[in-house]
């Protein structure tokens, strides 16, 4: 896995978000931008971290962030867990792993014993200029928005 670090340019993506909407790294230009990666929709943990988040929307937007979740689940999926959740940002569904593999979160992982290959939890802030200022891969969901803040 060759995970983007700090200093690193974040890689110039366009990906569809739930709703079927062209996303590019380009339209946040002159924006401080989080990208938050998470395993699965409607999981626990990545329900605890999306909705920490969410209920710190508008803290993180006062300080001059904009935010896109990114998994690899379908549209319909993560369509159906923003409108569950009420999510006030967009989810890419990047079913092709090409945001997903651009950033470097894909790779071996370990659950029960068992290693298999899948999306690390790790979250990106990017600068107006679109270099990665912040790298986050000890995520801390319920306390998500705190470690970008800080």
């Amino acid at each position: 896995m060759n995970t983007l670090k700090v200093g690193d340019k974040a890689p110039n993506f366009t990906a569809l978000d739930e709703q079927g909407n062209s996303i590019s790294l380009g339209d946040f230009i002159g924006k401080k931008l989080v990208v938050f990666f998470y395993p699965k929709a409607n999981t626990p943990t990545c329900t605890v971290e999306s909705c920490n988040l969410s209920d710190n929307y508008k803290l993180l937007t006062d300080k001059g962030y904009e935010v896109i979740g990114v998994s690899a689940d379908s549209q319909k999926a993560q369509a159906n867990f923003k409108k569950k959740y009420k999510f006030p940002y967009p989810l890419i569904a990047d079913i092709d792993k090409e945001v997903i593999n651009a950033f470097g979160v894909w790779g071996p992982k370990k659950f029960m014993g068992r290693t298999f290959d899948g999306i690390h939890r790790i979250t990106f802030v990017i600068d107006e200029t679109g270099s990665i200022i912040k790298v986050i891969d000890d995520v801390k969901a319920k306390n998500h928005a705190s470690q970008i803040l800080e």
